[in-house]
């Protein structure tokens, strides 16, 4: 039987989180939900997870190098440089990676920013690609899907063994929504469309792309993902006379 381990800070979503696992039929001794700051204070760093998803805030202030110990904590150090104060995505990402189990899966809702900012994170995204291999996809999502935000989002998904260990596959799904009210939303039908589109890990024109490790280096290590997938449609001609008519 599975458990159920997880960490938050804001007291609010600390206990929604705990009532969505009741809601869920997940028995209280199942799950172990704490309410605490991941970065400065994690609660379960003996734990190795098989599966983790998340959805950290988006660059978020964190004491990163202000922090002498961030130097030397093991989540950290290996990586070359920390994380900016201004924008601890990456930290997220560091502390998760951290706590994967050797066959885990981890996928991560974070700003497009993370896939292409230079300095501290270029290096740190160089590291996580080159030296240990360990990022698998990365999907686009439609902007205005989360709420508090408008701004569009993607998910990297990590796994510490990687069956496709030569490529980075990318899918562009950030078209593909259903708006209702002021918020887009994605359909059933569009979610499954992205799982079978990951499943099958092939080029689709315009929707996904398999990048080999070689085309990610000749590219500095920057994972925009217009540079991977090719979104572009040509204009239809427009009829001046017909227009001024």
């Amino acid at each position: 039987v599975g458990h159920f381990y997880g960490q938050e800070l804001n007291r609010t979503t600390y206990n929604l989180a705990r009532m969505n696992m009741i809601l869920h039929d997940v028995h209280y001794n199942r799950f172990n939900i704490k309410q605490e700051d991941t970065l400065e204070h994690p609660q379960h760093m003996d734990e190795r997870f098989e599966a983790i998803v998340a959805n950290p805030p988006f660059s978020a202030k964190w004491k990163g190098k202000d922090n002498p110990l961030n130097n030397t904590d093991d989540r950290f150090s290996q990586y070359g440089a920390l994380a900016p104060n201004t924008k601890a995505d990456f930290a997220f990402v560091q502390h998760m990676l951290h706590q994967l189990a050797d066959n885990g899966t981890m996928a991560i809702v974070l700003p497009h920013g993370v896939l292409f900012r230079g300095a501290a994170e270029g290096k740190i995204r160089r590291y996580i690609i080159e030296e240990q291999n360990f990022l698998d996809a990365i999907i686009g999502l439609p902007a205005n899907l989360f709420y508090g935000t408008s701004i569009p989002a993607c998910i990297m998904v990590f796994k510490r063994c990687r069956v496709d260990d030569d490529n980075i596959f990318f899918i562009d799904a950030s078209r593909e929504f259903k708006k209702i009210g002021n918020q887009n939303t994605l359909t059933p039908e569009q979610v499954e469309k992205i799982i079978n589109t990951y499943q099958a890990r092939k080029n689709i024109d315009k929707y996904a792309y398999v990048a080999p490790l070689a085309e990610i280096a000749e590219n500095d290590y920057n994972l925009n993902i217009p540079r991977y997938v090719d979104t572009f449609e040509e204009d239809a001609p427009i009829d001046i006379a017909e227009v001024a008519e």
